[in-house]
């Protein structure tokens, strides 16, 4: 108790050495905000040790500001990053969101977008069981950061974020123009392999959402990149739906090769509605009532696929500048 006091106490000395240096007098005209900021991350160190998060955070938005009046980009991106875990500790999610949001902002403008899409990466981890959407909308923003830089094997990292999280949420039109995109940085990066278990995770999705046609269209224009074991389930799987053979789907879908897939995509395989056998009733699973496919960017993605780096989309310029 005693040495918590003492770090509050200590907290409370650095923001008063803060606010004397933003003043100004007769030989002092201009307010020392670099100092500033150092003294209000210091309290912030100090409240974070005494477990006081509410006014650790204070703190740090206070360093924020300073440093950004004194253009110290890079110094308030880390701060932010730092508020962000704090509200981690409060429970504040939402604020996350926001403060990672701005903490890219922060290092874009100081050049170093790499940092900026690590730090949304690493935001919309925390958030992504709490708030979904929005941690899909940081991994999104991370893909086109570094797509500005043109490094279309990061892209692809944070791309299958996307599409995994778009199959978590049963969101199977986004996840599949996710996926597509996917591959396409992988065609970029030239990863073969990637491309063809993404085959297979794609063929996966159309037929969670009820479209063995448009899994089969998947296979044939994908279909080259895969290896001769996912070839031989992928020429199985769609060769059960096409004939309605719902035990040969089942041996197809219990495949070594799927079971073992990233975990959103062998879940999806668990509960693919299989055709109905004679003496089957169908299983409950996820719904075959979807509306046939229709890509909802597919001009993205066809630019994606002849050119990645001209193809990347902006998240909005105006929303990033209020952001900053």
């Amino acid at each position: 108790m005693a040495a918590t006091q003492k770090k509050i106490e200590e907290a409370l000395a650095h923001v008063r050495e803060a606010e004397k240096s933003l003043k100004t007098s007769l030989l002092k005209w201009k307010p020392d905000y670099d100092l500033a900021a150092d003294e209000y991350n210091a309290a912030a160190t100090c409240y974070k040790t005494a477990k006081q998060y509410s006014q650790c955070r204070e703190c740090l938005l206070k360093a924020v500001e300073n440093y950004k009046l004194n253009r110290s980009f890079f110094s308030a991106g880390k701060c932010l990053d730092q508020a962000a875990l704090v509200s981690k500790e409060i429970g504040d999610f939402e604020t996350i969101f926001k403060l990672c949001e701005r903490a890219a902002c922060m290092y874009q403008e100081h050049g170093v977008p790499d940092t900026a899409a690590l730090s949304l990466d690493k935001g919309a981890k925390i958030i992504e069981s709490t708030l979904p959407e929005k941690a899909l909308h940081m991994y999104e923003h991370a893909v086109d950061i570094v797509m500005t830089e043109d490094r279309p094997r990061q892209a692809a990292e944070f791309q299958s974020k996307v599409s995994r999280l778009n199959v978590k949420l049963q969101k199977y039109d986004e996840a599949t123009d996710s996926i597509r995109r996917e591959i396409c940085y992988h065609q970029a990066g030239e990863n073969s392999p990637a491309i063809g278990r993404l085959t297979v995770a794609l063929v996966l999705v159309q037929l969670a959402r009820g479209d063995p046609v448009a899994a089969e269209k998947a296979y044939r224009e994908w279909g080259s990149y895969c290896e001769q074991e996912e070839v031989n389930t992928l020429e199985m799987l769609i060769q059960a739906f096409d004939e309605e053979d719902g035990d040969m789907a089942r041996k197809a879908l219990n495949s070594p090769f799927i079971k073992h897939m990233d975990n959103e995509y062998a879940k999806l395989s668990r509960c693919l509605p299989v055709p109905k056998t004679s003496q089957e009733t169908k299983k409950p699973g996820v719904t075959d009532t979807y509306p046939p496919y229709t890509s909802s960017s597919s001009g993205d993605v066809d630019a994606l696929a002849k050119g990645v780096g001209d193809a990347s989309i902006s998240q909005g310029d105006d929303e990033d500048l209020d952001l900053c």
